[in-house]
């Protein structure tokens, strides 16, 4: 059986068409969708989907771990999978991670995120060329290496072998593939299972973003400090430096390119500078970003 795990907050616009993308899918095993959430109007548009095996779990409102630790109890199925209330997935998803998961020695299987913010701007720009460049490519590549890739939390699946992670966890996502990882189980990547995403569309909620999904990635030495990480300011620098310069197609996609050079040297600047992990609460770092919805 597999248990699709969506978590959620003020996402009542949304989540219909996440849980719906689940629901016209053809799969070959029985599955049941929960979904996590802390607010009424969330909570009423889920409740309307009870006839088709969808329920409800009652989310404190204090993080997505503690919504997911919630959920992985109530999970009935061997396999499970993540996503989100404000993105929706290819009507081919499950399949394709299925086909990667159910492979002997495979804990985990990514899906990839695609961008749906508009190319003609730059913000879009950047977030295009971040899921191509940044994400797809370079997880494709290590995965042909054999080589470890961290899940995206916006399309994960999993076999059920985690009881609970930490409730401080800022990428939860690369916090639970360590963890698979460290049981002994590879990491695929199904490329086919695609999981559409708007991404912010100012420079305010970029920063708030960024800042918490590459900062989260600073904590992880904090759990596992004999792993090396996948994305790190200078990984970035010794990987990947030249790689956006492939990307533009016009003049002023090569200006916008020059100008992700700064965006992410000021973002490494105000993650090292502004995120002391030890010493912040959770709640103070995790900031809900608005121009996503």
């Amino acid at each position: 059986m597999i248990t699709i795990i969506i978590t959620a907050y003020k996402e009542e616009k949304t989540v219909g068409r996440a849980i719906e993308c689940f629901l016209n899918q053809k799969v070959d095993e029985d599955f049941e969708i929960l979904v996590a959430c802390p607010d009424e109007g969330t909570k009423k548009v889920v409740d309307s989907y009870s006839k088709y095996n969808v329920r409800h779990v009652e989310d404190p409102g204090k993080g997505k771990p503690i919504a997911l630790n919630i959920c992985f109890k109530e999970a009935r199925g061997d396999k499970i999978i993540l996503t989100d209330g404000d993105v929706h997935v290819s009507n081919n998803a499950i399949e394709e991670l299925m086909k990667k998961l159910n492979k002997k020695g495979v804990g985990a299987v990514t899906g990839r995120p695609v961008s749906i913010n508009s190319r003609a701007s730059m913000l879009g720009y950047f977030s295009h060329l971040l899921t191509d460049l940044g994400a797809h490519d370079t997880r494709r590549k290590y995965v042909n290496k054999g080589k470890f890739i961290v899940c995206s939390g916006y399309l994960f699946a999993m076999k059920n072998v985690l009881d609970s992670l930490p409730e401080d966890a800022l990428s939860d996502d690369a916090v639970m593939t360590h963890m698979i990882h460290e049981k002994g189980y590879k990491i695929g990547y199904a490329p086919e299972a695609k999981v559409y995403v708007k991404y912010p569309t100012n420079f305010k909620d970029w920063i708030i973003q960024k800042k918490r999904s590459a900062g989260g990635y600073n904590q992880l030495k904090q759990y596992f400090p004999q792993r090396k990480r996948m994305r790190s300011f200078w990984k970035e620098i010794a990987e990947g430096w030249y790689k956006p310069l492939t990307y533009p197609r016009t003049p002023k996609e090569v200006i916008w390119t020059l100008w992700l050079y700064m965006c992410r040297l000021y973002l490494w600047f105000k993650i090292y500078q502004d995120i002391n992990l030890k010493q912040k609460k959770f709640e103070e770092v995790w900031v809900r970003v608005e121009s996503t919805k």
